[in-house]
């Protein structure tokens, strides 16, 4: 079907894609989230561990932490492997997991195969249990993770940071919370990512709904019964339940929630794009035979063919790989014509025949016809987080699941009584924000805390004000000792976020090796340095996710790009692969050029 696409079925798909992105436009971008303060305070709270009160926390530590998702293990386990024993993680949450302490909602699972994503394998010896674990075992591997380097000893959870304050004559950095504490580090590193602070549609009436209502971030399992595991949620079936949103975390619950409801009203803006997943169990016994090094052997491998390189083979083997390959066999097809508009057509040919597969698969799973064309994805399929389930296109054939498509309006208001579209009021019980999570709105919104560095200089709010500068998106000048732990200004890998992580930690690792080691009092980035980083990426242009031509979404702002936002999406420009060469090369020449070490009296060693 997708080899019988003609030029006039090309152009008729880009011009929906284009309709499509324009009915979906709004003026205020981002700023149709609500923020989780107030009357929604209670979106964000804990659910899953008890806020116990202590005595505040004034000790001095050689490291810390603030964020104690992978970016924090990833970044400790490093430091503890150098040496560095004195490490301290700071979590709001009740545990080590980051996002994974607070997706519990049923059916969660990585959709990267747990083999590349979950880190540390080697050093702890876990055994994924799946090719897409789900949520418990991978909140169980980060407290594992926690366990076999000892981070528990020092870790502070259940506690928010409030300010991160340089103090130049003592070369610390002062972290206070909203506990009352005053911890000391010499090293500071902040890795609280984006997937942590649950997102709010701006609904009018939001706040008049009568019903139960709660975050799929902190899912309410004493409202629904069932739990993590996937035990039945018994308490829903004499429920009508709405759940507005139908990304990621939409396509892995709704299944569950399609069995177990009275009725369901899924309330749809944009569908997402649902490839195949094909879980399958993973065999102990063929997992022993793997040789030392496998882990990182099998992320260069995912990464190479991902971002459209060569590989004997696909040791991975799912939807991203293939993606990433389709795209390289059509540009080979073009023989020597590697010119940028021969590579920008075989993505777009590529593109076009993954999506027609896509949309026809929604046809021969969905039983309705109009429901089938409702859940048909217009537009790339990198616009949009790709999905890949095998069960949640079928949960619409389900007598009680009801899809309500708002034609990309999004819902209309929210009563005392239920749901409104297009007119219609939908009455439920209890409405389910599967929002997502906050992503592109300021930082110190989703963090909660600004870092202070010399002079008073603010990171976020006033030294980032115009986007971030960095350099190997991990140092700021101005803030020395400290460092930024996540994608951008980096490799930028989006497909398999945890390998970011590994390298940024044993990056950090080996600068305050280096650092301690020579007796070296701050450790800083020069002006000359970060300016040449910011210039490289800039030059290059090669950003996060999907651009203004894509359907709104976090991946462009919501369709608001800006300067600032420009800057904060950016990644090195010759690849994510490339990236991760330099900086090996980088720290282990031993050089670390454009850093700074200085001595206690200001003296560059």
């Amino acid at each position: 079907m997708t080899d019988a696409l003609t030029e006039d079925d090309r152009a008729a798909m880009h011009a929906r894609y284009r309709a499509e992105r324009e009915k979906r436009l709004r003026d205020d971008g981002n700023e149709q989230y609500v923020e989780v303060t107030g009357v929604f305070e209670r979106y964000a709270e804990d659910p899953y561990t008890e806020r116990v009160e202590r005595e505040p926390v004034t000790n001095e530590v050689t490291f810390a932490f603030v964020g104690g998702g992978f970016a924090g293990l990833c970044t400790a386990a490093a430091l503890v492997k150098a040496g560095v024993e004195d490490v301290r993680v700071i979590e709001k949450g009740g545990d080590f997991g980051g996002t994974w302490y607070w997706n519990r909602y049923p059916g969660a699972q990585c959709d990267t195969a747990a083999m590349i994503y979950m880190p540390l394998l080697e050093d702890t010896g876990h055994v994924p249990s799946e090719k897409y674990t789900h949520a418990p075992e991978i909140l169980s591997h980060c407290q594992g993770i926690g366990r076999h380097f000892g981070l528990y000893d020092n870790a502070v959870f259940s506690t928010e940071v409030t300010q991160i304050v340089w103090n130049e004559e003592a070369s610390r950095w002062i972290i206070r919370t909203d506990r009352g504490d005053e911890m000391r580090a010499k090293y500071v590193a902040v890795g609280t990512g984006p997937l942590h602070g649950p997102k709010l549609p701006g609904i009018p009436g939001i706040e008049s709904f009568a019903g139960h209502t709660f975050h799929t971030t902190r899912w309410d399992y004493d409202y629904t019964g069932g739990n993590p595991a996937g035990a039945p949620m018994t308490e829903l079936a004499d429920k009508r339940v709405g759940i507005i949103g139908t990304g990621a975390t939409a396509v892995q619950c709704v299944p569950h929630l399609a069995r177990s409801c009275g009725e369901l009203y899924v309330f749809q803006r944009t569908p997402s794009s649902i490839d195949v997943r094909n879980n399958r169990d993973i065999d102990p016994d063929w997992f022993a035979t793997l040789e030392p090094g496998w882990q990182a052997a099998w992320r260069d491998n995912f990464t190479t063919l991902q971002t459209g390189g060569f590989a004997d083979e696909d040791l991975v083997m799912d939807g991203w790989t293939d993606i990433s390959q389709r795209i390289r066999d059509r540009v080979l097809a073009n023989g020597d014509d590697f010119s940028p508009a021969a590579m920008l057509k075989a993505f777009h040919d590529s593109d076009d025949e993954k999506m027609e597969e896509i949309r026809a698969r929604v046809e021969q799973l969905i039983e309705d016809p109009g429901t089938a064309d409702a859940l048909k994805p217009w537009y790339r399929q990198l616009c949009k987080r790709p999905c890949f389930h095998d069960e949640y296109l079928q949960s619409y054939n389900a007598p009680g699941a009801h899809l309500i498509d708002t034609d990309g309006q999004g819902v209309e208001a929210i009563t005392e009584c239920g749901v409104v579209v297009n007119g219609t009021e939908y009455e439920v019980d209890c409405i389910i924000y599967a929002s997502g999570f906050e992503v592109g709105t300021e930082q110190t919104r989703r963090s909660g805390f600004d870092v202070e560095g010399r002079e008073g200089t603010t990171l976020f709010t006033e030294y980032w004000s115009e986007g971030m500068r960095t350099l190997h998106g991990l140092h700021s000048y101005g803030f020395p000792n400290f460092f930024v732990v996540g994608l951008s200004q980096a490799a930028n890998l989006i497909s398999n976020v945890p390998h970011n992580l590994v390298e940024a930690g044993e990056t950090i690792a080996a600068v305050v090796g280096h650092a301690e080691g020579i007796g070296a009092d701050q450790v800083e980035v020069t002006l000359d340095a970060e300016q040449a980083w910011v210039d490289h990426l800039v030059a290059g242009m090669r950003m996060f996710g999907g651009g203004a031509a894509c359907t709104p979404g976090y991946y462009n702002n919501e369709g608001k790009p800006d300067e600032g936002q420009v800057l904060n999406r950016l990644g090195y420009p010759e690849g994510p692969l490339a990236y991760f060469a330099h900086i090996q090369q980088w720290r282990e020449s031993g050089n670390f050029e454009g850093l700074e070490f200085r001595d206690d009296a200001g003296a560059v060693l």
